[in-house]
């Protein structure tokens, strides 16, 4: 496994949770092409192989300055499109070798009714998402013909440390999430996501054997919230105004 996390913590919570120690963890931005082909020579070279690319970039801006734009529009393509494919590309001849796997993660913001009306404030973050599953769709189409399946998981609310990556400070963040809490009701599975719900899915879709028939779909991961309007995410939108 190959981290491009520069928290050594991470590593460390692979080991504690019972993970092998043979971990290759990678400093790197994903935004920047060098930063790319680093993590997949840095890969290549410890084990020789890629059978697994996970795409997990995450970036959310809440400017609502009409001068910001373009460059956060050009920051949301580089982080979930550009890199995305210039890594496929680059992990591609090893993925066919080994007949691989490529899990991307999404958002049911890139879905109908995923975010509520912010505007500018998740305009670009939802066109992104919408932008990573029409590619998964079509690259899946591509790279099967090669044995290669392509797939991609959309998470709904699921409580992480997001937010504060996007900026929020710790406060704020716990104010945010207390409000997720208080409008799990409204779910049908009547909770708030963890990340280990996100990460079963991902490793659903990345074993060969249990879903080897699944192609170029998104699977979407929400606790039911995408199938009733009453779980809209309206509920806890007024942390955004």
């Amino acid at each position: 496994m190959s981290l491009t996390d520069c928290f050594q913590a991470t590593k460390r919570s692979i080991i504690n949770a019972g993970g092998k120690e043979d971990i290759n963890a990678v400093v790197a931005d994903v935004t920047d092409a060098s930063g790319r082909e680093k993590i997949v020579s840095s890969t290549v070279q410890k084990w020789g192989r890629i059978d697994i690319l996970v795409s997990f970039n995450i970036v959310l801006l809440l400017s609502t300055t009409l001068a910001t734009y373009l460059s956060e529009l050009h920051i949301y393509l580089s982080k979930y499109i550009f890199s995305v494919v210039h890594l496929i590309q680059l992990a591609r001849p090893h993925l066919v070798k080994a007949k691989g796997e490529v899990v991307n993660v999404s958002s049911i913001a890139g879905q109908p009714k995923g975010v509520p009306s912010q505007g500018p404030k998740f305009m670009y973050y939802a066109m992104s998402k919408a932008a990573l599953d029409q590619m998964t769709r079509s690259l899946a189409v591509d790279l099967i013909a090669e044995g290669v399946r392509v797939n991609s998981v959309s998470p709904g609310a699921v409580v992480t440390r997001f937010l504060q990556t996007a900026g929020a400070s710790d406060a704020d963040a716990s104010k945010f999430y207390d409000t997720f809490a208080s409008s799990a009701d409204s779910l049908p599975i009547r909770e708030i996501g963890q990340p280990e719900d996100i990460a079963n899915v991902i490793a659903f879709l990345a074993d060969r054997k249990a879903s080897r028939y699944i192609i170029g779909q998104t699977i979407i991961a929400d606790g039911g919230s995408m199938l009733v309007t009453a779980s809209d995410v309206t509920a806890f939108s007024d942390e955004f105004h």
